[in-house]
């Protein structure tokens, strides 16, 4: 399927759909938004990492800064943090650049690596939509953490490739219809910016409808 643009979704917001679908919703159909500690060292984190011109050369090395990107086929668009280009003999040519090179994306990321994938998927995204606009294969990229100052290697491998191919359909899909999931209270809810919002607690006991229902039934 071929996704016209503008049908596009965030590529940002398949992080916070493998997070919690209902967090997604609320932010990307209902535009709900609330700062938090994490949210804001977050953003101030990748301004930072992005506050340097926005190519840069360094030895066998081509950094570009903030690089749009997009996907016709997977219906996204978004922005790299970083992409670096290694020369090698096997790569693509570049606009204005001697010599061929192989893309290797990376994104920055404030805390540690986290126990879901929620990070590797979005960087795998951005992998598939470079490899739609350079049409050359990526094999792997690389997150960077700013909690253990490291990176963390990440292969692009078929079982990741389709787990985000299956989550973008569904987010389409409830694009389309414009719904918002149920929440599944888990532990990470109290970490959420949006816990205010989503009330987990309220929907674990009952549902939106239910309580309305009761609150006017107790009204004097």
């Amino acid at each position: 399927m071929i996704y016209q643009e503008e049908d596009y979704l965030q590529l940002s917001g398949l992080q916070h759909f493998a997070f919690c679908r209902r967090q997604w919703a609320l932010i990307h159909l209902e535009n709900q938004w609330k700062d938090n500690l994490r949210t804001v060292e977050g953003n101030l984190f990748h301004h930072r990492a992005h506050d340097s011109k926005q190519r840069e050369r360094r030895g066998n090395i081509l950094i570009l800064r903030e690089l749009p990107i997009c996907s016709a086929s997977l219906g996204i668009s978004g922005k790299c943090d970083v992409v670096e280009f290694h020369a090698a003999p096997t790569g693509i040519a570049l606009s204005g650049e001697e010599g061929r090179w192989r893309p290797f994306p990376i994104e920055y990321k404030k805390g540690a690596p986290k126990a879901h994938q929620a990070d590797e998927l979005q960087l795998c995204a951005q992998a598939l939509c470079l490899e739609e606009m350079l049409c050359c294969p990526i094999a792997e990229g690389a997150l960077f953490y700013g909690e253990t100052r490291r990176r963390c290697a990440v292969s692009f491998t078929e079982d990741l490739r389709q787990t985000v191919r299956t989550m973008l359909d569904e987010m389409h899909q409830l694009h389309s219809r414009g719904h918002t999931p149920r929440v599944k209270p888990t532990t990470s809810c109290n970490a959420c910016s949006l816990k205010g919002i989503c009330l987990p607690v309220l929907m674990r006991k009952q549902t939106v409808k239910a309580y309305l229902h009761q609150a006017m039934e107790d009204r004097p």
